[in-house]
């Protein structure tokens, strides 16, 4: 018999819509429950791609007895934590408090004014992991709410107390400036953190750090400061090489569990998959490096394969178990590696299969030798390496389709969506390449028309149907994207529109001291404490992204105010982001891009499509571009910059736009190239 989830759209909560656990979605109806009976309120949060929730569900949210325990003395709540990501930041904060540690699956218990009083992440159906099991967990729980209400009370109050000043960590610090000086302290600050033998940072598990990776292909390419590349060219080389990238499919595994990127957890999640791409465009601009291309090609080539909704949109996720078991899909045991490839030890040898299998007696696919070692050791030419490795690969990709896929979780967001739609327009200027800037022109037609319903924005769309307002990630990757295609396409209503969204946000979602912005709107009032995104999670903080909005749109639409704000966070972040240079890499950029002189380039005339085409060939991250063949524009910027047809380019700074110059060459220079 299904619960209440059965009616909803996430497939997240729909993978629960059978458990005997009477579980409710987020809202009020719960909540307004829980105070009638004076129960104490469950909310679970996960995801559709969670392994661990996965298994939780099965040991506990499945089992009659422990859903009938938790039925009889609590309200429970399931939260797709991509639907509603300011829950789930909430709560994830007061576990943090509580245990020091979080993740999924995230599971809180509140009152029914929805303050947590405590939390964890994992129980076990039985005491283990030095964690006492799921069942004495809810006791223990019951025990208080009934015998000490007043400790709760007291808990809920310190905690909401701790969430309000955690979400102003920040505000009072004094601001300071920064130079170059400072961005190399930055770069050195990550370069200490960094595995100088297998790339990335830190140990085991190790993310992808996409932001940090990009500041120093950026560091690198305005200070020629080698460490700096060769870290982060050691980092991409050995994620590519590795099990986390799918290396018959394309795209990346949302993570690694072991130090040398082999044994990956097996989800793979858009937004991953969309920033990579983003950071591999910088990697070909400073490089040039065939493979750099390559791997973008496979990765957007995964994308709209295995990804993309027949409407435009793209798919959230998919799952990293199948048949029950994590990674099935993408491994191989001896037996279906010697069934497709036979004994070939020259294939063995590169893609490092053995027969008793590399991780769990099966094998990951990864470049455990490379072509030109592979040349050396068997005197075969490397053309001759290239083309059968190439056939092996699509030979054990067409075998592998026939394995049973893992679940796609379908529900389309619109901050990842904006992502991966910022880096098709990236990808399409630096690889050159019309077919992915025209995509991305149709993917924000598309986001444009299916998430903004009657002057709202809205955060997730599935099958014809988009809910739950939009959150401040949602509306700062928006406007980023709206820029980046401007700067593809030098289209001018992207600004526009671009613009108006910046109104809203500034509108909506501003807070009190004007510096920084709150990550729910001032219309949302299901949540005891608004917070304020300041530091990088797997995606930009959403602040530092609505920073570099303000300063390329305080430009365009002449709004001086919006200028001085994002100079005003970016004085205010500059000492956070020099002591923690990896967890606020993105605010790290901006102060870069900012020390070396923010420019806007207008190109107008006959010629403005050919000279932004040849501007994008050069990686100019402190740039950004518009095109007009218009004598009448509705960007202030642009008015008046027509000259009868003649092609004109003027390069404009925050106070002042250059004598205008007729050849690209010399805007180069004038940007610092």
């Amino acid at each position: 018999m299904a619960n209440r989830l059965i009616n909803e759209q996430s497939p997240y909560l729909l993978q629960h819509a059978h458990n005997p656990v009477d579980w409710y979605p987020w809202g009020d109806e719960a909540f307004v429950r829980a105070k009638n009976e004076n129960k104490p309120v469950l909310v679970s949060i996960g995801y559709a791609a969670c392994h661990w929730c996965h298994v939780m569900e099965r040991e506990s949210f499945e089992s009659e007895e422990v859903a009938a325990y938790m039925n009889e003395h609590f309200i429970n709540i399931k939260v797709d934590r991509e639907e509603h990501p300011d829950v789930d930041h909430l709560y994830m904060d007061a576990v943090q408090a509580i245990s020091g540690s979080g993740g999924w699956p995230l599971n809180v218990f509140v009152t029914p004014d929805r303050v947590p009083f405590y939390g964890g992440t994992y129980f076990p159906p039985r005491p283990a992991y030095s964690r006492p099991s799921w069942r004495q967990l809810l006791q223990r729980m019951l025990e208080v709410w009934t015998d000490k209400p007043e400790e709760v009370t007291a808990q809920g109050q310190q905690m909401i107390q701790y969430l309000k000043q955690a979400s102003s960590v920040g505000f009072a610090a004094r601001g300071q400036d920064w130079d170059m000086d400072t961005c190399r302290t930055i770069a050195d600050a990550l370069l200490q953190q960094a595995d100088t033998e297998w790339g990335g940072f830190g140990r085991a598990p190790k993310f992808p750090g996409t932001m940090a990776i990009s500041y120093l292909l950026e560091h690198y390419h305005y200070t020629k400061y080698e460490p700096a590349l060769s870290q982060a060219m050691l980092s991409l080389d050995r994620m590519i090489e590795g099990g986390i990238y799918d290396q018959l499919g394309g795209g990346f595994a949302r993570y690694s569990t072991d130090e040398k990127w082999l044994a990956p957890h097996f989800e793979k999640m858009l937004y991953d998959n969309a920033l990579l791409v983003s950071t591999l465009c910088d990697a070909y601009y400073v490089t040039k490096r065939k493979r750099y291309k390559e791997v973008i090609e496979e990765t957007i080539a995964f994308v709209e394969r295995e990804l993309k909704d027949p409407s435009g949109g793209y798919y959230s996720a998919l799952d990293a178990d199948s048949e029950g078991e994590e990674g099935k899909f993408y491994t191989w045991t001896w037996d279906e590696w010697k069934e497709v490839i036979g004994d070939d030890e020259l294939l063995q040898k590169h893609f490092g299969v053995v027969e008793e299998g590399n991780w769990e007696h099966t094998n990951i696919l990864h470049v455990a030798m490379d072509i030109q070692t592979l040349a050396k050791e068997t005197n075969y030419f490397r053309d001759e390496l290239e083309t059968r490795i190439a056939e092996a690969r699509q030979k054990l990709f067409v075998a592998r389709e026939k394995k049973i896929r893992p679940l796609t979780d379908d529900k389309c967001l619109l901050s990842w969506n904006a992502l991966i739609n910022t880096a098709l327009s990236k990808a399409g200027a630096a690889l050159g390449n019309s077919q992915y800037i025209q995509r991305a022109e149709e993917h924000m037609r598309w986001m444009l028309d299916v998430f903004l319903k009657d002057g709202v924005l809205l955060h997730t769309w599935k099958q014809d149907v988009a809910r739950i307002p939009a959150k401040l990630d949602d509306y700062a990757y928006l406007i980023q994207a709206l820029l980046q295609l401007t700067s593809a396409t030098g289209d001018e209503q992207w600004i526009v529109r671009a613009n108006g969204l910046m109104e809203v946000v500034i509108r909506d979602f501003a807070h009190e001291t004007g510096s920084f912005f709150y990550y729910s709107s001032a219309a949302q009032t299901d949540i005891p404490v608004r917070k304020v995104d300041l530091y990088d999670g797997a995606t930009p903080s959403a602040n530092s992204v609505m920073a570099h909005n303000m300063l390329w749109l305080g430009v365009y639409m002449e709004r001086s105010e919006w200028l001085e704000q994002a100079h005003h966070m970016l004085r205010q972040m500059s000492s956070t982001a020099s002591r923690y240079a990896y967890s606020f890499a993105y605010w790290a950029q901006l102060l870069q891009r900012y020390s070396q002189g923010l420019k806007t380039v207008i190109c107008t005339g006959v010629d403005a499509d050919k000279s932004l085409e040849l501007l994008n060939e050069h990686f100019l991250p402190h740039a950004s571009f518009v095109a007009s063949k218009k004598e009448i524009s509705d960007v202030p910027l642009v008015k008046l910059k027509f000259f009868s047809g003649q092609s004109r380019i003027f390069v404009c700074t925050h106070y002042e736009c250059l004598p205008p110059v007729a050849d690209v060459a010399r805007t180069l220079d004038l940007l610092g190239l």
